[in-house]
């Protein structure tokens, strides 16, 4: 059964999804904090939340925010190579070029990671 924080969690998800659609990044921004706070116990929401909260920031120019974000998410779930992309992505936005290669490269490494332990078949070569 989904518990209701879940529930809203997922709501203010998909609101902030649909106002980053709709070119509203800073509306986006607010639903997907909003989240966040409600997500805790949610993995999947949370980090869902937080990855859509550093997209809005960017596209609303808060880049030093969205750097923020990022490096939260990072700590977060460290070995998600998707949260060191976005950590990556956000610092060539603020113009920090050599760490966003080294986020860059801890998420290839991380990649990497995933596909060397998984059985033949399934994202790995034989």
């Amino acid at each position: 059964m989904t518990q209701p924080n879940s529930l809203t969690a997922d709501l203010l998800c998909l609101r902030g999804h649909d106002m980053l659609a709709s070119g509203e990044p800073g509306e986006a921004a607010a639903a997907f904090r909003a989240a966040i706070s409600a997500s805790e116990q949610n993995t999947d929401a949370h980090v869902e939340a937080h990855h859509g909260l550093i997209r809005a920031l960017r596209d609303a120019g808060q880049l030093n925010e969205a750097v923020g974000a990022a490096l939260a998410l990072t700590a977060l779930t460290p070995g998600d190579p998707l949260a060191h992309t976005a950590l990556s992505i956000s610092l060539q936005a603020a113009g920090h070029v050599p760490q966003a290669e080294a986020a860059a490269a801890r998420a290839r490494i991380l990649e990497w990671k995933i596909q060397l332990q998984s059985p033949p078949g399934e994202g790995r070569l034989p």
